[in-house]
């Protein structure tokens, strides 16, 4: 198993391809940046963030949602306090998508903006129930609804002034595949792979959902399909089973250091953030047929899988 960190300085950054970026990821690749390469909001709102939102976090995470225009996970009775964070969050998710359309705009067309979230809580000890443990290793799945073999790329800046965000990985998503797969139910004794394409059933729901979201965008976090259903399959038993879990053969750590940046398709790569507190999160989904490596992607691999044991 080799994970890489494909690391674009800023030299790097300016000379690069067109496609640079995106083939990096890929291919797997986590990129960072060492230094953050955008502007980041203004030293007071971070200390504001800072300072505040630990007190008064509600959910897991506070989110700013675009389909919504508003935060959400912020209990405060505030309402200057919540129009600040919103204004805050929402400025940074569009500095993060005005950098990657600049950089890989082949990637970011018609994709669907998410939340840009702010994680206010040091990562260690946070003692949640596994499902929504940021520290145990696991492949995203299932984030906004169904991706039915969408992409889902997260963009993480580490905004802790004097500590690393430390992650780990127990490698990209055919590594765990190859190792797993049996053991997870995604793939039979005769090496099957799962139903990922849609039926009549499924095309239905996903277009009484559609119905729903018309008059609420939120309805969307409902659909589902076979593709999401084995990915969320194989993120549970990756949180759930000690197999997985006490296996350390392929294990790596890294570290990110304060104000540098990182981005990775979340449903490609495994990982877990181990230890860190401040930091910003976007997430988008990216469409498959944006894809330049189509092949490597999850979807794609699933389907081989499954086709080749036809």
């Amino acid at each position: 198993m080799c994970i890489m960190l494909e690391v674009f300085d800023e030299h790097r950054l300016r000379d690069a391809p067109p496609e640079a970026l995106g083939d990096a990821l890929e291919d797997d690749r986590i990129v960072h940046f060492p230094q953050c390469p955008f502007p980041l909001p203004p030293e007071d709102d971070l200390a504001l963030l800072r300072s505040e939102l630990p007190a008064q976090l509600r959910l897991k995470n506070v989110s700013y949602h675009p389909e919504a225009g508003s935060v959400r996970g912020l209990d405060s009775g505030d309402p200057a306090l919540v129009e600040r964070v919103t204004a805050i969050l929402r400025a940074h998710s569009e500095q993060v998508c005005t950098f990657l359309h600049a950089h890989m705009g082949h990637l970011t067309r018609d994709w669907r903006v998410g939340t840009c979230s702010f994680r206010p809580i040091e990562e260690r000890g946070r003692n949640l129930k596994p499902h929504a443990s940021n520290e145990l290793v696991h492949i995203d799945a299932g984030a906004y609804g169904a991706t039915d073999g969408d992409r889902i790329f997260r963009f993480f800046v580490n905004v802790n002034p004097d500590e690393d965000r430390v992650w780990a990985t127990k490698g990209g998503f055919a590594h765990i595949l190859e190792r797993f797969g049996h053991d997870a139910g995604l793939v039979d004794a005769r090496g099957r792979g799962p139903r990922i394409e849609k039926n009549a059933l499924d095309h239905a729901y996903s277009g009484l959902v559609a119905g729903l979201a018309r008059l609420n965008p939120m309805a969307r976090m409902i659909d589902s399909t076979p593709y999401d259903r084995a990915m969320r399959r194989l993120h549970n038993f990756m949180k759930d089973q000690p197999s997985f879990r006490d296996d350390m053969r392929d294990y790596r750590e890294i570290r990110f250091p304060p104000y540098s940046a990182w981005m990775v398709f979340t449903d490609g790569v495994s990982h877990a953030s181990l230890a860190g507190q401040f930091a910003f999160v976007t997430t988008c989904i990216v469409p498959r047929r944006n894809l330049r490596l189509p092949e490597r992607s999850p979807w794609a691999r699933l389907a081989a899988l499954r086709a080749s044991a036809a």
